[in-house]
């Protein structure tokens, strides 16, 4: 293991600790209880809508299999056990984009739970626990903008993303650097992507990560006084809003003042987090079973018919690449091997490649230095 100094520079005798929560967004055709379509990245405002993603009175859910089978497929790739009985629970708040009240989720039995991820860690592996993976509708996006006859400031409602199918992960909180957390995010993402269940886009909010960082002595077991961090829209700034988040503890710390358990919100443009509320007072949601929907029963065959159809998922392939150089491996390094099988596009590509010239010409040089042109590569 490596010094605690290694885990905070910013004061030593303090490590970090971090659990992510991750949003993704599945690629279904549909909505998670309604039928309206869920392509509404380039849609115009509000054309994706119906009265069950509206929340209007008298509207039935219907459950969406496919995002039932996206989450299976995770699940299983995770390591995770796949609950056999489930439901799905109203986690009630009131928030302006969130127009009946409350959001479709799951509580206390969620489809899949107790899984682990390994990463790459200065040369070794280290395994990073997840406590649950569930799933749950998303909800509509606020505009914010200011009138400039009057300088008042208002918001716009667009209603096309709520009811999008959303898969939570909620990792145990294992990892030790902000280095760590984002290994961690881009492993998860990279095997969503070889499922095919979501395009992991964080640009587009279609992948999206809360950050919870605390700090405890080293060599203690308590964890210190967590804070959650918001609003962090791609791999850079996870990293830096952790960095920064640490820093700002460990000098907290170092003064002997508190550390206040709150929501802070990561400001890209001026590289600092902001306090946005306090969480010293757990949320009440007053979680219930969701009357509208029936307990899901998953079937054990289905579970393993599921399992039976994932892909080669990257830990597997990137073994593969390094292999001795034969009829399936092309005995790349380690780098070499962990660039190509980041997205599977990239490690498709490589392997058509190298198709088209073996035995002609060793592995290594078709390995791109770039992304590659869209399309097949020619012979």
């Amino acid at each position: 293991m490596a010094s605690p100094a290694r885990y905070n520079p910013h004061m030593p005798e303090y490590e970090p600790v971090i659990g992510l929560e991750v949003h993704a967004q599945l690629r279904t055709r549909s909505k998670m209880f309604c039928s309206c379509p869920a392509d509404y990245q380039a849609a115009p405002p509000n054309t994706r809508v119906c009265p069950v993603c509206l929340g209007l009175p008298g509207t039935l859910p219907v459950i969406n299999r496919e995002a039932i089978r996206s989450i299976i497929m995770t699940g299983l790739a995770l390591h995770c056990e796949i609950a056999e009985e489930t439901k799905f629970d109203r986690k009630n708040y009131t928030y302006p984009d969130l127009m009946k009240g409350y959001q479709i989720s799951q509580y206390d039995l969620p489809i899949c739970h107790d899984g682990y991820l390994d990463i790459d860690v200065d040369g070794g592996r280290k395994r990073i626990g997840i406590e649950r993976v569930h799933m749950e509708e998303d909800v509509a996006k606020l505009f914010h903008r200011v009138d400039p006859a009057t300088g008042e400031g208002y918001s716009l409602v667009d209603v096309n993303r709520s009811g999008v199918p959303l898969m939570e992960m909620v990792g145990r909180p294992d990892l030790r650097s902000a280095e760590e957390a984002r290994t961690y995010l881009v492993a998860y993402r990279s095997i969503l992507q070889y499922l095919g269940v979501s395009t992991g886009s964080m640009e587009e909010g279609s992948f999206r990560c809360d950050a919870n960082v605390s700090l405890r002595p080293v060599g203690t077991s308590a964890f210190g006084t967590k804070v959650e961090v918001k609003n962090m829209n791609s791999f850079r700034a996870v990293f830096r809003a952790i960095e920064f988040e640490i820093d700002r503890q460990s000098k907290r710390l170092e003064r002997g003042e508190r550390i206040a358990m709150e929501t802070r919100g990561w400001v890209e443009e001026k590289g600092i987090t902001i306090s946005l509320r306090s969480k010293e007072e757990a949320n009440d949601y007053r979680y219930f079973p969701e009357p509208d929907l029936p307990p899901l029963h998953v079937a054990p065959a289905w579970i393993a018919e599921l399992e039976e159809l994932l892909p080669e998922l990257p830990e597997p392939r990137k073994a593969r690449f390094m292999a001795a150089d034969g009829a399936e491996g092309y005995g790349l390094s380690g780098y070499d091997a962990s660039l190509l099988t980041d997205s599977p596009a990239l490690a498709d590509y490589f392997e058509e490649a190298v198709a088209a010239v073996r035995p002609a010409a060793p592995a290594a040089p078709a390995a791109p230095a770039t992304t590659p042109p869209s399309g097949s590569p020619t012979g």
